[in-house]
């Protein structure tokens, strides 16, 4: 069951990068470094997800990419938290930001959230 919440979290850090880069028109309607800025955070979240994704599956036979997954999982939850409270973020945009990037963390750590290898 947690490695069915584990990917949902990671799929849902996907969407949330591609959801970013999407936006990123209406905030920076003008192609300049800004905008690249502002859409990078979202290929930044992208490649966390794909990241969490691949512990997931592989996670189980390489200890380096569980301690990738769960070190990038925890600077996007610590950066995601600072950018929020400086951008001025709702409570209900922090909670759900947060929730994604925070419960990878925590997935990213138990061996439940991952596949057996019986199953790749």
């Amino acid at each position: 069951m947690i490695h069915r919440l584990y990917a949902a979290l990671s799929w849902s850090a996907i969407g949330l990068g591609i959801l970013h880069i999407a936006a990123t028109p209406r905030y920076a309607p003008q192609l300049t470094q800004a905008a690249l800025w502002f859409a990078s955070g979202g290929l930044v979240m992208i490649l966390s997800g794909v990241l969490n994704l691949l512990n997931r599956t592989y996670g189980r036979s390489a200890t380096g990419l569980r301690w990738a997954s769960f070190g990038t999982s925890a600077v996007m939850t610590a950066f995601a938290g600072l950018a929020g409270v400086l951008g001025h973020a709702t409570i209900f945009e922090l909670v759900v930001v947060l929730g994604i990037f925070g419960g990878c963390t925590l997935c990213s750590l138990l061996p439940a959230a991952r596949l057996p290898n019986t199953l790749v």
